[in-house]
């Protein structure tokens, strides 16, 4: 992927499941070589954002825009956002048996009409910087790995992949201290070397001290209602969800759980 400067911006996001309204306007807006984290509680819509943004089929987009380098993506099919440059961190990566992490990778450059003849040299040095042993590189894509073992392999495949902006939902899940600083520190690295733009979701401020973040923004409701610095972080420590929602006068935290079909992107929770 180029290395010069890109955009991807959110307008009025607007997005339902089974007729529930979810995302009830959500803007932002993120830059190549920022690291924007997204903070918010349970149900309040963050995983919902981030499938929007990536095209799940069974989310309705209601009214909106996602356009990156003013190009509008809602419309198009997840391979060909993909394609155009963003990578989704899934919160719960799913197993792929019989399909190996390098024939994931050949395919995606190939789709990005991108040669990967230098891919096992690139698979191998990233796995070492990431400490991923060689044998998961040989099995199904997270067959049989840990939970930690699972968010290495996926940054391995984001720093492979080199895209123009990633999304994390909650790669901090299932980490170690060892393993957090480790991928942090590699996304980090991105962002400086490659100009890589992150849009990171998380609930705890942990993640934030080890991947350090340009803006920080809550979703509560199925909208950002607060937008600053990483001393908002610092604020939500002290007062949490429940004491922002009322210092800032908001009624509700979270959007009605909804039942969805199973699919590739399928998560507990919003």
């Amino acid at each position: 992927m180029s290395t010069s400067s890109h955009t991807l911006e959110i307008r009025d996001l607007h997005a339902s499941v089974d007729g529930h309204e979810i995302l009830c306007g959500v803007d932002l807006e993120v830059r190549s070589g920022e690291v924007h984290a997204l903070m918010g509680p349970n149900g309040s819509g963050k995983s919902t954002l981030s499938h929007s943004i990536m095209g799940r089929p069974d989310y309705t987009i209601t009214s909106g825009s996602v356009r990156l380098d003013g190009e509008e993506l809602l419309g198009l099919p997840t391979w060909e956002r993909a394609a155009k440059g963003l990578f989704l961190a899934m919160q719960y990566p799913v197993e792929v048996d019989g399909v190996r992490v390098s024939d994931v990778l050949e395919s995606a450059l190939h789709a990005r009409g991108e040669r990967a003849d230098d891919l096992g040299r690139r698979l191998h040095v990233e796995a070492e910087r990431l400490a991923v042993a060689g044998e998961f590189l040989d099995r199904g894509v997270n067959v049989e790995f840990s939970g930690g073992e699972k968010k290495r392999a996926e940054t391995l495949q984001l720093a492979v992949l080199r895209p123009r902006f990633a999304i994390l939902d909650e790669i901090d899940s299932g980490l170690d201290v060892d393993a957090l600083r480790d991928v942090a520190r590699r996304i980090e690295a991105m962002t400086a070397e490659d100009h890589l733009g992150v849009l990171a979701i998380t609930h705890y401020a942990r993640l934030l001290t080890e991947l350090r973040p340009d803006r920080v923004h809550v979703l509560m409701g199925g909208r950002i209602v607060a937008s600053g610095g990483p001393e908002l972080a610092d604020t939500l420590e002290e007062a949490g969800y429940d004491g922002l929602a009322r210092e800032l006068g908001v009624e509700s935290l979270a959007v009605a759980a909804v039942e969805a079909p199973v699919d590739p992107f399928a998560d507990p929770g919003f």
